[in-house]
């Protein structure tokens, strides 16, 4: 679980180093998304725009332009072939027993519930 906590704080450690201000001098053609959104200037902002884009409520069709813009730009700048950027998430029920069965997740669900109870006691 250490583990986990530790490489989620890198993520966002990773994550904080595109700032507003070097966000605006990225050229426009960098952005996969719209309204500069869905940066892909590197192989983890790739990766990342990848991991978020089934979360965006942007409607289907945008989505599904944005996973080829991220698709594509991955692939210029050299990015590890991993999974292809998809408009919407897709897991086979037993992808997602095997997902709800992983200690992890177990793990995870037992603090979901110790600080939903906590935050109960505390209104």
């Amino acid at each position: 679980m250490q583990e986990l906590i530790k490489q989620l704080e890198k993520c966002v450690e990773e994550a904080k180093k595109l700032t507003t201000k070097d966000r605006k001098k990225l050229k426009k053609s960098t952005f996969c998304g719209p309204n500069r959104s869905f940066p892909v200037n590197d192989c983890k902002h790739a990766a990342t725009a990848k991991a978020y884009l089934g979360r965006s409520k942007f409607s289907a069709a945008t989505k599904k332009r944005i996973a080829a813009c991220i698709n594509r730009r991955a692939k210029a700048l050299g990015c590890p072939e991993g999974k292809p950027a998809k408009a919407e998430l897709e897991f086979s029920e037993q992808e997602i027993m095997d997902f709800m069965n992983d200690p992890i997740w177990q793990e995870t669900q037992e603090l979901i519930d110790f600080f939903a109870e906590e935050l109960e006691v505390e209104e």
